[in-house]
Parts: C-alpha cells; structure tokens; sequence
C-alpha cells in the first residue's frame, strides 16, 4: 500500500459578480449589514445554463492541464456536491462524459460543507488500497439555485463554483501527501443546516452553527493536525470551509496555527459549500501565497453538522 498526494488544483467561478449593494436592491440589507455579520462583499452566481457539471468539469480541467494529464489517465471521479437536481446521472458521471474520461469508477458524495474533505479522504483511501490509481476530487456547488432571495439571513450567504483536485498514489518510498482524515458528525443536532423541501431551499440556525464551530471544533481541528505528526504550529496554512468570516477567523485563531496563513476566500467568493475549500485551496497556490510541500489542514464543517478534516502537502 502507498499512500496519495495531490499533484494539481483547479477552480472555476461563474463570471457574474453580485456585490452586497447589488443585494440592497433585491432585499432589506446593506454593504455594511452584511460585511459587519459575515465579511463577505461580493459572490459568484451562475446562470441558469450554468449547471454544476459545467462549474465541476471546468475546475477539472483546469487540474488536470495543471497536472499535464489527459482525461484518459484518471480511473476515478468523485464529485462532493449537495445541489444536484438530478438523481441520475450524477454528477461524477456527467463530468466524465464532458471530459471524456473512459471508464471511470463515479460517484458523487452529499456531504454538503463538509463534502470535499470527505472525498479526498475517499479517494485517499481508493489509491491506498490500490483500487485506484488516479482520481479527480471536486467539489462543485451551485447554491444560488437553493438560496430563498427573499431571506436577507442566508442569501447575502452563497456563492456558486467549484474546485477541483488531482489525487495519485505517492512513488515508492515518497511519503504521503495525504494524512489521515478524522471525520464525524452530529446528527442529532443535523436539522441546524438544511436543504431541503420542493423546490429544496437553504436555511440554518445560524447561532447554532456558530456556537458549534466556535467551540466545538476547534479542538477537532488540532486533532486532525495530531493524526499526521503536526503541530498547529507547523502549518504553512489553514483552510476552513468558508462558511462566514466570523467563524472562519476565530476558528482558526483557537486551532493554533501561528504561522500560517489562513484563507480568507469567503470574501470574495460567499459561501460555496463543498466548492469552498479547493477553491480556495487553488488560489492561494495560484497567487504563491504557499509552495510546494508545505503543510496545509484542510477542515471541512457545516451540513448534517459533519466535519472532516486532514493535513496535506502543498503540490
């Protein structure tokens, strides 16, 4: 058994920018209403011709011409996702049609915040167990198709995209760029995030979650650190799901990571869901702001009230 690594990122956001003054026009808020309770100044809202697919398999190509790989070099896709209309196909699969991958193992993960960092952790698992030996990780959500815009507590809330990550086994002898996942959840308190009804829309007790996150977590967070031999100390960065500025900053202040960086993309972005973490995750490659090899927690939180999180290394 060998352990993984990710070799490549890939993002992808909608074009269209919604700024919080564009959300003073549509519902009882303000820029400063807003900024003052989540942080967050503008988001990205796909178009109605815009399905998840397109966001995922963008992201995803974007990884594997990052990776200098081709469609036919993955043999698994796992896409984390909680805004799939569609039963079937899901939505791993549509995204091998549209990339052309031939024979892929498909499967899509409704984990909702939490849902990236469980499908590294699967695909982590697959390559470790040789049932894979490449895999494509997204997470891709569309969230303004959930959003109830006449509710000034969670539309100011979500953005759409997706990011993507290329998982492969390590060579002989490299040591894993993948640590052990510690994942859970809290199902009894589960109705706190939801998304659900006809049509299916998104609602949560914000104070709940925040209380959750802010004391709960925190502790859960240094554990994952602890499963691959790391201090808090030793990161080179931390990335939460960006589920609002006012948890992700305390958050990451009780984790003890001093010296790292810590991604703040729910700024410009809002509330992505499962997309959050890569997307961020990719930028702050993309921008240099961390190199090859560091130490990175990745912390998944949110629906269900589940979480997951484990440290990777930089690719």
């Amino acid at each position: 058994m060998h352990g993984s690594r990710i070799s490549a990122l890939g993002h992808y956001q909608p074009a269209r920018v919604l700024t919080n003054e564009d959300l003073a026009e549509m519902v009882d808020t303000s820029d400063e209403w807003i900024r003052s309770r989540v942080g967050i100044h503008s988001r990205r809202i796909a178009g109605p011709d815009e399905p998840v697919d397109e966001l995922a398999g963008h992201a995803a190509a974007k990884a594997l011409a990052s990776a200098g790989l081709t469609p036919a070099d993955v043999d698994m896709v796992v896409v984390a996702t909680s805004t799939a209309i569609d039963r079937s196909p899901n939505m791993a699969a549509r995204v091998a049609a549209r990339l052309g991958i031939p024979g892929p193992a498909a499967l899509d993960l409704n984990v909702v915040c939490a849902g990236f960092t469980h499908a590294l952790a699967t695909a982590d698992h697959a390559v470790r167990a040789g049932s894979s030996s490449r895999a494509l990780v997204i997470g891709a959500d569309k969230m303004s198709e959930v959003a109830d815009w006449t509710d000034r507590t969670t539309c100011v809330l979500v953005g759409d995209g997706a990011g993507a990550a290329v998982v492969e086994a390590c060579a002989s002898g490299e040591a894993a760029g993948i640590g052990p996942v510690l994942w859970g959840s809290v199902p009894e308190m589960g109705d706190a995030v939801r998304i659900e009804g006809t049509p299916p829309r998104f609602a949560q007790e914000g104070q709940s979650v925040y209380r959750w996150a802010t004391t709960r977590l925190p502790a859960i967070a240094r554990q994952a650190c602890e499963r691959s031999g790391l201090a808090p100390a030793d990161l080179a960065a931390v990335v939460l799901h960006q589920a609002n500025l006012r948890i992700i900053e305390p958050l990451a202040a009780k984790i003890g990571a001093v010296n790292a960086v810590v991604a703040r993309d729910v700024v410009e972005s809002g509330n992505t869901s499962a997309a959050s973490i890569p997307l961020a995750l990719s930028k702050l490659v993309e921008r240099g702001e961390i190199t090859t090899g560091d130490p990175v927690l990745l912390f998944g939180f949110g629906g269900n009230l589940s979480y997951a999180g484990q440290v990777v290394r930089c690719p």
